[in-house]
C-alpha cells in the first residue's frame, strides 16, 4: 500500500504552513495552541480523494507531518522570553530554525523506543489518536467517506472566513474586540472582562467542559478573591483600570505560576511508576524479541540509527550553546558549561519525553500539562546555573545567565512537545495499520517543515505587535503568557528577586486544587484539573473568559449531538467548527501582522474613530452572539444533510 510517499509529505508541508502559522498566533495571543491531526486527516482525505491509489496510511502520513510541525509551534511558549529579557532583538531565521529542529528532531528519537511500552503495551486511552484513527476510516473506501470527509472540509472553510471575517470588521473599528466593565470594590479593584474572539471561543469547545470550568474557578480565585484583596493592600491610587492591572501584573500572576508548579509536579508524581514500569516493559519485550520476527508493523526505526541521530543531534546543539555565550561573559567557562548543558538535555530529555508521551496517551496531547513542563524545566536550569555561578553578578552576566537558560530549556522543550505529540500519531498509525518507522520518519519531516515555518511567523508577529512588558510594545502587543511567566521565573532564580511569597501561596492553592481534584474523582464528579485552574488564575480574564464560553458552548453542542442518529459524526463537525473558527482569527492575525510591519501604523484598517466606539461595542457583542448561533445551527444542518 501506498504510504510515505512524496506528495503526502508535501501536503502535510502545505497544511504545516497554515496550522503552525495559526498555532504560533493563538499560543503568543492567549497560551494554548489546538491540535491539528484531526483536520489535517480531513482535508488530506478530501484532496488525495482525486487519485485513484489514495490510502488510509497515506492519509495518516499527511495528519501525521502536519500535527508533528503544529505541535513544534509550542516552542513559542519559551523562546520569546528571549526579546522580553532583551537578549535578543527579534528572531534570526537561522537560531531559530536550529532550536525548534534539534529539540524536535530530539524528541522524535527520545520517544521511538516508548513507542512498545506507551502505545502497544500499556492500557492508555489516547483519544486523539484514536479520534484521527476514527476519522480515517470513515473517510476510506466508501462514497459516504468522500462526502464526510468534503462536508467537513466545508465546515472548517465556512468557520474560518466567519472568523477572519469578525476579526476583519474588529480590525476596520467597525465592531469592538472585546468589553469590560472595571470597577472599585470597596478600596480594592477587579473587572469584568472579556475578548470577543472566535479564536478563543473555539479553544474552549476543544479543551471541553472540565478544563473550561476549571479555568472559571481559577480566574474566580485570580480577578474576584486575590485581585480585590491585593489592590486594597497595595495602597495604589488611580483608575480601578490602572490599579488593577498593575497588582495582576506584579502578584497575581506569580499566584497562578504557584498554583501551576505544584499541579505540574504532581502530574509528574502520579505518572512516574507507570512510566516506569512501561519502559520496563519494553526493554523486556526487546530483549525476548527479535526485529526480524515483528511483522511489519510492529518495526521501529532501528535502535542504532536512533541513538545515532541522537548523538550527532547533540553537535549543532553544543554550537548553539557556544554561539550565545562566545565573547560574553561566560565565555571563560563554555566548556564545562556546554558539557554540562549537554548531559541535562539528555537526561532532562529522556525523561520529559517518557512523561510527555504518557501525558498524551492518558489525556490527550491539548490537555496535556506541557507549559507546566516547561516551567519545572527552566526552574531545574536555573537551579543549576546558580548551583555553578552562584547570584552575585554584574548585570551583564546576569542577563548572560538567564537567557543561557533559556536556550537550553526552549530545546528540552522541543523535546517535550514532539514526544507529547509522537505517541499520539503513532497510536492512530496502530489503529489504522501504518508501519512506525515510517510514521517517524514523516515525523522528522514535520519538525523540519515546523522548523522553517516558525521564525518567520514569529518575527513577522514581533515586529508588528512585539509582546506585552517589553520596551516599545504597541497597544495590541502579544501577552506571550507562557514565555513572561518562564522568562520572570529564570530572571528571579538567577537574580535572587522573585517574588517567593505570592509563587508560596499559590502552591498552597495548588494543594488544594489538587485535592479538589481527586475528591471528585472519588465522587465520579466532572473533574478540576490543578493546571487548568492554574491556568485560570494566571492569564487575564480577557482571554479566560471566552474559553470558558467556549466550553461551556462546546459542551450543549454536544449533549445535542449525542441525541442524533449519528452522533459521532455530529461531535466531529463540532471539532471541526471549532477548528475552523481558530484558523480563521489566527490566519488573519498573522495576514493582519504583515500589514501593520508593511505600514508601520498600528491601526492601518481603521475606518472609524474614537466617537463610534460604544456604538462598536454594542455591534459588536450582537453580532458575535447571533455570528455563533449561526455558526452552530449551520453545522447542525450538515450534520442532517
Amino acid at each position: 500500500m501506498r504510504e510515505l510517499s512524496l506528495r503526502g509529505v508535501i501536503l502535510g508541508g502545505l497544511i504545516t504552513v497554515f496550522f503552525t502559522a495559526a498555532n504560533v498566533y493563538l499560543g503568543l495571543k492567549v497560551g494554548l495552541t489546538f491540535a491539528t491531526s484531526i483536520p489535517a486527516a480531513v482535508i488530506s482525505m478530501a484532496v488525495l480523494r482525486g487519485f485513484a491509489d489514495a490510502t488510509i496510511v497515506e492519509n495518516n502520513i499527511v495528519q501525521t507531518v502536519a500535527s508533528a510541525a503544529g505541535t513544534l509551534s509550542a516552542i513559542i511558549f519559551v523562546l520569546p522570553g528571549l526579546v522580553m529579557v532583551g537578549w535578543w532583538q527579534g528572531f534570526d531565521f537561522f537560531t531559530t530554525a536550529a532550536i525548534c529542529a534539534t529539540g524536535g528532531l530530539l524528541g522524535v528519537m527520545f520517544s521511538v523506543p516508548l513507542r512498545r511500552a506507551l502505545v502497544v503495551d500499556a492500557d492508555l486511552p489516547y483519544p486523539e489518536g484514536r479520534a484521527a484513527a476514527e476519522v480515517l476510516k470513515v473517510g476510506a473506501g466508501s462514497r459516504e467517506g468522500a462526502a464526510e470527509s468534503a462536508r467537513g472540509l466545508r465546515v472548517i472553510v465556512v468557520n474560518a472566513v466567519a472568523s477572519a471575517g469578525f476579526a476583519l470588521g474588529a480590525q476596520l473599528k467597525l465592531v469592538a474586540s472585546e468589553a469590560a466593565v472595571w470597577f472599585k470594590v470597596g478600596s480594592g479593584a477587579t473587572a469584568l472582562w472579556g475578548s470577543l474572539s472566535f479564536a478563543l471561543l473555539g479553544a474552549g469547545h476543544l479543551v471541553g467542559l472540565s478544563v473550561g470550568l476549571a479555568m472559571l474557578v481559577g480566574l474566580a480565585i485570580g480577578w474576584w478573591i486575590a485581585l480585590p484583596v491585593l489592590t486594597a493592600l497595595s495602597g495604589q491610587t488611580g483608575s480601578a483600570e490602572q490599579i488593577a492591572t498593575t497588582v495582576f501584573s506584579n502578584d497575581v500572576r506569580f499566584l497562578g505560576a504557584g498554583v501551576i508548579g505544584a499541579a505540574a509536579v504532581w502530574t509528574l508524581v502520579r505518572i512516574m511508576g507507570p512510566v516506569i514500569a512501561g519502559i520496563r516493559s519494553a526493554l523486556a519485550a526487546a530483549r525476548t524479541r527479535g526485529a526480524d520476527a515483528r511483522p511489519v508493523a510492529e518495526r521501529d526505526l532501528p535502535i542504532g540509527v536512533v541513538a545515532a541521530v541522537a548523538l550527532a543531534t547533540l553537535a549543532p546543539i553544543a554550537w548553539l550553546f557556544d554561539a550565545l555565550i562566545a565573547d560574553g561573559p561566560l565565555a571563560g567557562s563554555a566548556v564545562p558549561l556546554i558539557a554540562g548543558s549537554l548531559v541535562f538535555v539528555v537526561i532532562a530529555g529522556l525523561m520529559i519525553a517518557a512523561i510527555s508521551g504518557y501525558m498524551a496517551g492518558l489525556i490527550g496531547s491539548s490537555n496535556s500539562p506541557i507549559s507546566g513542563i516547561g516551567i519545572l524545566a527552566i526552574v531545574a536550569a536555573s537551579l543549576l546555573l546558580v548551583a555553578l555561578f552562584g547570584r552575585d553578578h554584574d548585570a551583564d552576566t546576569t542577563a548572560a545567565l538567564v537567557a543561557y537558560a533559556l536556550i537550553v530549556t526552549g530545546v528540552v522543550f522541543g523535546v517535550a512537545t514532539i514526544s507529547n505529540d509522537n505517541l499520539q500519531d503513532l497510536k492512530t498509525g496502530q489503529l489504522v495499520g501504518a508501519t512506525p518507522w515510517k510514521q517517524q520518519v514523516a515525523l522528522v519531516f514535520g519538525v523540519a517543515f515546523g522548523s522553517l515555518v516558525i521564525p518567520p511567523v514569529m518575527s513577522l508577529l514581533n515586529n508588528a505587535f512585539g509582546f506585552a512588558g517589553t520596551p516599545g510594545a504597541g497597544p495590541d502587543a502579544l501577552p506571550a503568557p507562557q514565555a513572561a511567566l518562564i522568562s520572570s521565573l529564570a530572571k528571579g532564580v538567577l537574580g535572587g528577586d522573585l517574588n517567593w511569597s505570592m509563587i508560596g501561596i499559590g502552591a498552597l492553592i495548588g494543594v488544594a486544587a489538587i485535592g479538589l481534584d481527586e475528591s471528585l474523582a472519588r465522587a465520579g464528579r466532572l473533574r478540576l484539573p490543578p493546571l487548568a485552574i492554574g491556568i485560570g488564575v494566571y492569564l487575564p480574564m480577557v482571554v479566560t473568559l471566552p474559553v470558558v464560553l467556549g466550553a461551556v458552548v462546546g459542551r450543549l453542542y454536544n449533549a445535542w449531538a449525542d441525541k442524533q442518529h449519528n452522533a459521532d459524526l455530529a461531535r466531529r463537525l463540532g471539532v471541526l467548527t471549532a477548528t475552523g473558527m481558530i484558523v480563521g482569527e489566527s490566519l488573519f492575525g498573522v495576514l493582519f501582522a504583515g500589514i501593520v510591519a508593511g505600514t508601520g501604523q498600528s491601526s492601518p484598517l481603521a475606518l472609524f474613530g474614537l466617537g463610534f466606539a460604544p456604538v462598536a461595542l454594542g455591534l459588536g457583542v450582537v453580532v458575535f452572539f447571533v455570528l455563533t448561533a449561526l455558526l452552530y445551527r449551520q453545522t447542525m444542518q450538515a450534520v442532517n444533510d
